[in-house]
């Protein structure tokens, strides 16, 4: 692991990366128009089949107004959707022409270790200028993606991954099927973002509060209740505005590669039914997605199909994935809205039946600040209900050095919240207690093992550790083959984390213990526990860990052994 941890974050194995830029290499693939996904301009962007060939290369971009270098597969970015068939067996092949090592991870799907693509975990990693055989036969259906497992997730190398099911019978009948790819973009080098956290963890915020806001609340609420307001947030030395580490102070934000500015457009009509296939490829943003006018009626999470809920607004997290049903009643213009977290900028694109209509882009929602109950859990709550007094928790005795600044001892364990910033809006919002999966799951048997787990850090510093520790800290966690197995998360920040295991499924519990839905990737709240259980029956190495990728680099990682 040392070795590639290093690689991970070599500034200059990085930097000779995206020196050599310039050069739009020529599709190696053969492109099939996908009709109902895309318009004519964008059919070359879908590849169908049972082979593929996917070149890793860097490429000029202008997204900002700026010239950058992005890495995009195949020419493009994000890279070309893959569509692949349930049952199909399939051969990816991945050829690296960047001056640095570069990896595909095929995130959420089921196969062997070995072609999971982590560096490090699954394998070294493709070296400049090789080619990797990708092999796996297709067990699952729905919507999923793929991405870098380096810092190239942030300079562009991610794409959708759509999986058609054998059996039609039980799809949905619709008229258009898009992809939403959701993303951040910067110009700058994510080296330097990274090394700019660790020098300041609040480098990117530009809404700490000030003097004047100290001035204006003790008008408006006395000074008591204004001193009130900020005391227990400096007595811990954290900030009540710590939504994402990184804004839009140097992000754009990305709807299916283009920006706010491009303003991507699909296709609709009056009377159509449309599946929109939201991807949360950011690296470090959560998106609150709506479209004003339309409900959304969610169906299914991160390819497993739910029972329908209807709702105006969701959060996706970096990982997870959201199919909606929206109905177009009119051939007007509506618009799909996605703004970050923290309020600091938004991705949107516009459904109408002309690219020259373009809806109306909402304002930013007004910022807010995170509440008690994200900092003090079940305590802040109110009542008993779900305060975890009948939890006890289990800090580790590496949760007590400098690199945690908090601990919760009572957290919150409901999972009807919809997370700081949507809460009370007005609107219906998607929360974890609407997730229910269709399916139950095959293993029915209680769990045997049980593993809790803390994510940890020391803000100001930016450390994120598992436990306190690191990931060249810590030992791998096994899990024995073919156990069913809890694990509990528990969560020690103010941030939300949302914690991806590899090669098998997370089947999150509700707070009674009843099985909620099934997923690959599970958004954490500030200061909540949940827990799910897993079947241990993939052998062999998997990364698990925060998909926000400078909390991933930062050491919020954690290998698990199945043996």
């Amino acid at each position: 692991m040392g070795d590639t941890k290093q690689q991970f974050l070599s500034r200059r194995q990085f930097v000779k990366g995206v020196a050599a830029a310039g050069v739009l290499l020529p599709l190696a693939n053969t492109l099939a128009p996908f009709a109902w996904a895309y318009d004519v301009s964008e059919a070359s962007r879908v590849l169908s089949g049972t082979t593929f060939d996917l070149d890793i290369a860097p490429m000029k971009v202008n997204l900002t107004g700026k010239e950058s270098i992005a890495t995009t597969v195949n020419g493009l970015l994000p890279g070309p959707v893959l569509k692949l068939k349930e049952g199909d067996t399939v051969t990816i092949r991945v050829t690296n022409r960047l001056e640095e090592m570069c990896t595909i991870h095929w995130h959420g799907i089921i196969l062997d270790a070995e072609m999971d693509g982590v560096p490090g975990i699954s394998f070294p990693g493709i070296a400049p200028g090789e080619t990797f055989e990708h092999k796996f036969t297709v067990v699952q259906h729905g919507t999923y993606w793929y991405h870098a497992h380096t810092l190239a997730e942030q300079t562009g190398v991610y794409g959708a991954l759509i999986i058609e099911p054998r059996d039609t019978s039980d799809e949905i009948d619709v008229d258009r099927d898009y992809p939403i790819v959701l993303s951040d973009w910067t110009d700058e080098n994510p080296v330097d973002v990274y090394m700019n956290l660790k020098k300041m963890a609040g480098y990117y915020n530009y809404r700490n509060l000030t003097a004047m806001d100290f001035i204006d609340d003790a008008a408006h609420l006395g000074i008591g209740d204004a001193l009130a307001k900020r005391h227990i947030w400096n007595k811990t030395r954290m900030s009540p505005n710590d939504f994402s580490d990184i804004s839009a102070a140097t992000y754009t934000y990305l709807m299916n590669g283009q920006s706010p500015v491009g303003h991507w457009h699909g296709v609709v009509k009056a009377g159509e039914t449309v599946r929109l296939r939201f991807i949360g490829a950011a690296t470090a943003t959560f998106f609150d997605v709506r479209i004003p006018g339309l409900k959304m009626r969610v169906i299914s999470t991160d390819g497993q199909a739910v029972h329908p809920v209807e709702v105006d607004e969701l959060r996706i997290g970096s990982g997870e994935t959201y199919d909606v049903i929206v109905k177009i009643p009119d051939d007007k213009a509506y618009s799909i809205f996605a703004q970050s977290m923290d309020r600091s900028g938004y991705a949107c694109g516009t459904l109408s039946p002309r690219a020259d209509m373009q809806a109306e882009t909402p304002e930013l929602d007004k910022p807010v600040l995170l509440d008690a109950v994200d900092m003090m859990g079940a305590m802040a709550q109110g009542s008993m209900s779900g305060m975890g007094m009948q939890t006890k928790v289990k800090h580790s005795k590496d949760e007590y050095g400098a690199g945690v600044d908090m601990r919760v001892d009572a957290p919150r364990l409901n999972l009807d919240d919809p997370g700081p910033g949507l809460r009370d809006n007005g609107r219906r919002v998607l929360t974890y207690a609407d997730l229910r999966s269709i399916a139950v799951p095959e293993d029915t048997r209680l769990p045997t093992q049980e593993i809790e787990l803390h994510l940890t850090g020391n803000m100001e510093r930016f450390i994120w550790s598992i436990d306190g520790l690191k990931l060249n800290e810590a030992k791998p966690i096994h899990f024995r083959k073919g156990e069913r197995i809890r694990v509990i998360l528990h969560n020690d920040s103010t941030m939300i984390h949302p914690m991806h295991l590899h090669g098998m499924w997370s089947d999150l519990e509700a707070e009674n213990g009843s099985f909620q839905v099934r997923k690959h990737t599970i958004a954490v709240q500030p200061a909540q526990r949940v827990s799910f259980l897993v079947t241990a029956d993939a052998e062999g190495r998997w990364a698990f860990h925060c998909h926000l990728l400078y909390h991933m680099a930062a050491g919020m990682f954690r290998e698990v052994v199945v043996a």
